[in-house]
Parts: structure tokens; sequence; C-alpha cells
């Protein structure tokens, strides 16, 4: 077992006099979060901890150390296209700086990230890994780089819905190198959905597929393109004499290059110059007769996608969330160091306070990046139950840890003053990249109509999540039952609202709101239900008062003229803020405490 380090041991140049506050580098990103390994505990057999665990340890250390640095460089030397080869050839090709290579070298092919759950034996591991097991290699390596997360997950997505959905031709074909974690073998996916016509409204998009013998010709534009080179692509198009909207949408393989390994005809007109994820490259795509092959049925294509993109919606939780702890351990690295008017920053009373909004919405993100992760897994293995469920949870968690990623990483920035806003410091690169994950796979205002409109008022989802949190009460004898009864209260007032937002077309202006409200009352439910069990297993309860903090300061009512920081408050931030365990008796009088 590693040993757990604390932040205060990343490096001693604090105490050198004269220099400011040292940030993560050389931290453990693994070693550095308890939380981590507790919930992994929990989600996950023992066999399989002990099994990945060396490996987290592994990629928590290159996350703090050589892939920062590798992320750094990416970031700054920014991928270039080129239209023409030195002798005037067309053939377009992208450059890359070597630490972005190197960054796919790690994430491809030393850790499989993406086919490890597609894939068996993916660093030793005789089957694929459960979406838990394969989430918490996510969540480490985006702490260093966010860019690159985009080409794993979509590679990912490309395995899977042609593992599922493509015939068998197909997948002898193109298969096994979407899950390659051998750099020569593999071929990395991308997903090219959005154009200029409509990017939510996909039922507006104008590429058009025309059958021509085993195969199909592709034609249009696809607006913004991740992965711009990818080898493999999955888009969807129009077959010629389609119905309109959605329904008349298919899903489409297109290969780079064509059998003979020539370019298939389709051109890259231009890189994007984005915000953030400067690393990858994003790109406008011209399709020009280009060759493709349908997967699963014609007039499905838009369902088929929709699995991926749920899948997606997910992985873009988590990768929020891995933002929001980078920007937590940087907080506290500069809280527990600085020193300003002869004291340290965590000591000091605001201080604190920004401290521990930084840590709740944090927190609140892991619980429910592992809750969606583990209803995946299950519905995976053909729980009906968990279906429902995922179908609530996947847009509350895209709706709501990706909003507050970017004024967990803003605040993290602001906690290192005027050299966070300097791009040699990590701050700048969190708030950038933040801000692509309430946009990417969906805005907030799509996402949130996704949760009430769709989940709770076409599929009746809410059932599922009400039924799951109730569960987790009941699973949670050891919480104080004062405190249980309180959240099955709010698990029904949260559930309530929602299903009144989805049953009146008047109402959709609430959706933001009520999709807000069940994933606060969730992540309390789910805080409790894990304080519960850590403390079972090592003698710690105080997630329990994450719980708390969550509807004090997430979802009670507030009157802006009452003081609200007293000394049950600062005895909670006291405990959070601090390395020591405690009890279930000691944090039970706080959870119920006036």
């Amino acid at each position: 077992m590693h040993q757990r380090a604390s932040n205060d041991d990343v490096t001693s140049l604090a105490d050198q006099p004269g220099l400011l506050a040292p940030d993560t580098s050389g931290m453990n990103f693994y070693r550095a979060d308890a939380a981590l390994t507790d919930l992994l505990r929990i989600h996950l057999p023992d066999v399989l901890f002990r099994h990945i665990e060396p490996h987290l340890d592994r990629l928590g250390a290159l996350a703090g150390g050589h892939l920062d640095e590798c992320a750094r460089l990416a970031d700054r030397h920014t991928p270039v296209l080129h239209q023409r080869d030195r002798f005037g050839r067309d053939a377009q090709w992208i450059e890359y700086h070597p630490a972005y290579r190197e960054l796919e070298r790690n994430a491809f092919g030393e850790f499989g990230i993406h086919a490890m759950s597609v894939r068996k034996g993916i660093l030793g591991w005789p089957e694929p890994y459960p979406v838990v097991a394969k989430h918490a290699f996510t969540f480490l390596f985006n702490q260093a780089e966010f860019g690159l997360g985009c080409p794993i997950n979509v590679t990912d997505g490309c395995a899977k819905l042609l593992s599922k959905f493509g015939d068998e031709a197909l997948k002898a074909k193109y298969l096994d190198g979407l899950t390659q974690t051998d750099m020569g073998k593999l071929t990395q996916g991308g997903q090219f959905m959005t154009e200029k016509e409509g990017g939510s409204d996909v039922g507006k998009l104008t590429t058009t597929a025309v059958r021509e013998g085993d195969h199909w010709r592709l034609s249009g534009e696809k607006w913004f393109c991740s992965n711009a080179d990818a080898e493999v692509v999955m888009l969807l198009a129009r077959p010629q004499g389609a119905v309109g909207g959605t329904r008349g949408v298919g899903l489409f393989l297109m290969p780079r290059r064509l059998e003979d390994g020539s370019p298939n005809h389709y051109r890259i007109v231009r890189l994007k110059d984005k915000l953030g994820t400067r690393s990858m490259a994003s790109g406008e795509i011209k399709l020009e007769g280009a060759v493709g092959y349908a997967v699963g049925r014609l007039d499905r294509g838009f369902v088929q996608m929709a699995e991926m993109v749920n899948s997606s919606r997910l992985s873009n939780g988590v990768k929020s969330t891995a933002l929001m702890r980078r920007a937590h351990h940087d907080a506290m690295t500069v809280a527990q160091n600085r020193v300003v008017f002869g004291q340290r920053i965590i000591d000091l009373p605001l201080a604190r306070r920004q401290l521990m909004k930084i840590m709740l919405a944090t927190e609140q993100a892991l619980s429910m990046s592992f809750l969606t992760a583990d209803a995946l897994d299950r519905a995976e293995a053909g729980s009906q139950d968990a279906a429902a469920l995922l179908r609530i949870l996947t847009p509350t968690l895209k709706f709501r840890a990706t909003r507050d990623a970017r004024k967990v990483c803003g605040d993290a920035l602001e906690m290192r003053g005027g050299i966070g806003y300097i791009e040699e410091f990590a701050t700048a690169r969190l708030l950038r990249d933040a801000h692509l994950g309430s946009i990417w796979e969906g805005t907030g205002n799509i996402v949130a109509l996704d949760a009430l409109k769709r989940a709770v008022g076409r599929h009746g989802a809410d059932a599922a999540l009400a039924a799951d949190l109730h569960a987790r009460l009941d699973d949670s004898a050891n919480v104080p039952q004062a405190w249980r009864d309180r959240l099955r209260e709010l698990t029904d007032r949260a559930i309530g609202f929602a299903r009144e937002v989805a049953a009146r077309a008047d109402n959709e202006a609430e959706a933001r709101r009520a999709t807000s409200l069940l994933y606060h009352v969730a992540s309390a439910v789910a805080l409790a239900w894990e304080g519960g069990r850590i403390h079972a297993m090592r003698g710690d309860a105080r997630r329990l008062l994450l719980s708390r903090m969550v509807i004090d300061h997430r979802v009670s009512a507030k009157d802006p003229f009452r003081l609200t920081e007293n000394a049950v408050q600062r005895a909670i931030a006291d405990h959070l803020l601090g390395d020591r365990a405690a009890g279930i008796a000691e944090v039970g009088e706080l959870l119920v405490a006036a």
C-alpha cells in the first residue's frame, strides 16, 4: 500500500524567504486524493481495486510531473495544418509537438485508457474493465491534460458503436485498430457531428449519403470536428430519399484512407483557434464524395449515435471533475504554504470559506461521477432499473459538474492571486479548458431540457432516481436517523419539483433550476451513503459533513441579511480542511446542529 502524501509534502520552496507559494509540481495526484481511493474501494471488487492501484499510483505520479510538463508544452505549441508536402503535392497532414505525441503514447499506449472497457488484457487484467475503473484513469490523466481527453473518449466511443451496431465485416476490419495499445497499430477515432445548419438540432443536418455498391458517398460540411485527422470517423448523414428530421439520419463509418492507401475524399479546410483544449486539433471538414460505410440500421442512426453521446457526457463530467480536483489541489497548496499578514492563507476565515466552496463542488462532482459510472456498469450488465437511472443521471451530471468547473477553476486561480493568471502556472489553462465542458455534447440549456423534458417527462426516469436514492438512505443505518429523514424529505421534494417542471411546456424556463436541485440532492444522498461506508472501512465519517454542506449552501433558502458563518460551520470547516479523521458520533452532532 502506498503512503498517503499531504499537500504540505509537495515542496519546501515556501520555506525560503521571498519565494511565492509552490504549485503542484511533483505531487502524486493519486496519493493526494484519499476520496478517490475510498470511492474505488466502495464501487469495485477488492481484487480489481488491488490490481489497478499500482497503475493508478504510477499514473498519479506522471500526471503531477512528466505529463503535466508535456501538457504545458502541447498547449503552447499548438497543431499546425499543412496542405502540401515539400514537393508541392496536395498531401494534408497535421504537425503536432513532440510533447503531444508523448501524451498520446502514455494515454493510448502505456495505459490504454481508450480501450479499457472494450478490450481484454489491458494492464494485465483478463477482462474489459468496468466503467468505474476506467474513469479512475480518466480522472487522473485529465488532471494533467484535458485536450487529449477528447481523442481518448471518441476513440472509445467509435469502438463501442462499431462493436454494438457494426456488421461483422466492418468489425473485422476496424475494431482491432481502435482498441490497440501498440502505437504502430492504433487507429484513433473521431466523431464529426456538428454542422453550421444545426448544432444541437441534429435533424437539420445537410450532409448527404448516396449508395454506391457496398459503400456510400458522403457529401457536405462538418463544422466542428475534434481529432480532425482521426483514422476512423463516425458521423451522421441523410441517405438519399430519406425523410427529414432525426428519423431520416443514418450512422456511417468514414475511414481516413481508402483501400489503396490514398486519402479519402474529404478535406480539412482549417483548424479552429480555440479558447482551450489547444493541444488537440479541431477542424472544419468538407466531404467531397467521401467513401463511408453504414453502421446499423439507416433509420436508427441518431438513436445509435445518442448512445455514444450519453457515454461521452459521462466522460465529460469526469473530465470536468478532474479539472476541479487539479484546481482544488492547487488552491490547497497555495493556502497551506503562502504566508500573508503573518498567517497562512488557510488560517484566514474568508480564505477558508472560499476553499470550502472549491472543495464542496469538487467532492459533489466526484461522488456523482462514480454514481453515474456505476449505473452504466449495471445497465450494461442488463439492469433495466440502472438503465433508467443512467438516463437521468448522465445529463444531470453533465449539466452541473461542467458549470461548476468554470467557477472552481476561476476561484482557484484567484487563490493564487495575480500569478494565477500567468500561463506559466496551470491555473490559467485549467480555466480555459473548463469552459469547453458546458458546451461539448450539448449546451447547458439543451442538457437541462434533456434531463427534464426527456428523462423525466418522456421516460419517467425520475422514478428510478427516487428509488435509488431512497435505497441508499435505507442502506445507511449508521448515519443519524434525523439526517436520513431530512435527505429523504428533500429527495421527494426535488423529484416532485422536477416532475412539475416537466409536466408543462410553460415551465421550461425552470429546467436549469430543477436539474441543479436533482444534482445537489442526489449528491447529498451519495455523500451521506459514502460517509457511512467509509466510516465502516476506516473510521472516517467526514464525508457526511459534505452532505450537510451541500444542503446548507446549495439547496436551502438563504436570508441575505443573516450571518451564516457560525460555530457549527467553523467546526465543519475545521474537520474538512484538516487531515484528522472524525467518527460517526462526532460528525453526527454537527449534522443536526442548528
